[in-house]
């Protein structure tokens, strides 16, 4: 990553940055599945407010173009989503009572 890991307007979250910004559905959920709640519910309290301001903002670039702090963005974005339902419903990283639940996707959303 480069020394400028969000857009100037989400600075602050750059500490989650470095943990939560993964490429991929599997990187994300093997992130949730390390972490603590209290590190996944201090990540979801500092970025949940400003879920809204950083989908719009990522939806002035086009997928297949985003620059790479967008980029960045939006992947905290996709981890946001993996982590919301454990800080909000679930209050451990695992699913419960689903045995080894795991869900395998063919693709990514972005290009």
């Amino acid at each position: 990553m480069t020394d400028v890991l969000l857009p100037a307007q989400f600075s602050e979250l750059a500490p989650y940055a470095t943990t939560w910004c993964l490429a991929t559905e599997r990187e994300r959920f093997a992130q949730r599945m390390a972490s603590s709640m209290d590190d996944m519910q201090a990540f979801y309290d500092a970025f949940f407010p400003r879920a809204e301001e950083a989908i719009a903002y990522c939806e002035k670039f086009p997928l297949d173009d985003m620059p790479d702090d967008a980029q960045r963005l939006l992947e905290l974005l996709y981890s946001l989503v993996m982590v919301s339902f454990p800080v909000e419903a679930w209050r451990q990283p695992h699913t419960p009572d689903s045995g080894a639940a795991y869900l395998d996707l063919l693709i990514e959303p972005i290009p």
